[in-house]
């Protein structure tokens, strides 16, 4: 499934009102982490068609990160039905994603 990058103009069609559950990406461009974990997340992306992966780029869109209160990155938070049910900071690998997504759905 293709990343979708939100922002406060796509955020409630992208995030708050789709049927699927969503992984959402706070991340930054300067952040290595962040960079590293990409890959991880574009080849998770590649592999789901159950859950919609976003990106949210926390220095472009930092109301969006402050709505979520997030401190650190890289954040995955999990959204379903509009609504944050999980949230893991750090990286990983896509077994991690994964694990991660098995014990919050």
């Amino acid at each position: 499934m293709e990343i979708k990058k939100v922002n406060l103009d796509n955020f409630q069609q992208e995030i708050s009102k789709s049927e699927m559950p969503v992984l959402i990406d706070f991340y930054a461009d300067w952040c290595a982490p962040c960079k590293v974990f990409a890959g991880e997340i574009a080849a998770f992306a590649e592999k789901t068609d159950t859950v919609k992966v976003c990106k949210i780029n926390v220095d472009e869109s930092g109301d969006l990160a402050a709505m979520y209160g997030v401190l650190s990155i890289p954040t995955l938070v999990l959204v379903q039905g509009g609504k944050e049910i999980a949230r893991r900071v750090g990286g990983g690998e896509v077994e991690d994603i994964e694990a991660f997504l098995d014990e919050n759905l």
